[in-house]
């Protein structure tokens, strides 16, 4: 049984994913969800603004780089668990569904089939959208080499 460490740990990379994912792989998985849940809203989803912060280097001293548009939500599902979701832009829809989807993965019981059904496509996609961003940083890349004069090699050669 995994403690409460690995539990908050394995949430957030789940909630990383659910705020990543596309609109439409959220909308698909929750139309083929068999019986699903009533959702109670407890903070319907609302715009605001995050200040994001960045570092020089990464490990710098930090500094507000600017502002970014945020859309939250909160509910509870029957089973009494509790999901919320923090997305980048305006999109509602989005920030209500990773809510909902944060809150099943909560229930032991259906985990198993938000892993597989909503966050193994999503991880998916994204990988793949890595690899090809890579693929296509890795066709620009120049490689650079010094050629040593005749005049400054050693006359002992």
């Amino acid at each position: 049984m995994p403690n409460a460490q690995d539990f908050e740990r394995d949430r957030r990379f789940a909630m990383a994913v659910l705020a990543t994912a596309e609109v439409g792989e959220l909308e698909a998985a929750w139309a083929a969800w068999p019986e699903p849940p009533a959702v109670e809203d407890l903070r319907r989803p609302g715009c605001g603004l995050a200040m994001v912060r960045g570092r020089i280097g990464g490990d710098g001293a930090p500094f507000n780089l600017g502002e970014a548009t945020v859309t939250r939500a909160a509910v509870r599902l029957p089973s009494g668990h509790i999901g919320h979701a923090y997305v980048l832009g305006r999109v509602a829809r989005k920030a209500w569904l990773a809510a909902v989807f944060d809150a099943l993965w909560q229930d032991i019981a259906t985990r198993p089939r938000v892993e597989r059904d909503v966050l193994a496509p999503a991880r998916a996609r994204a990988a793949a959208a890595a690899g090809r961003a890579a693929a296509e940083a890795a066709a620009t890349r120049v490689a650079f080499f010094t050629v040593t004069r005749g005049d400054n090699q050693d006359s002992a050669s």
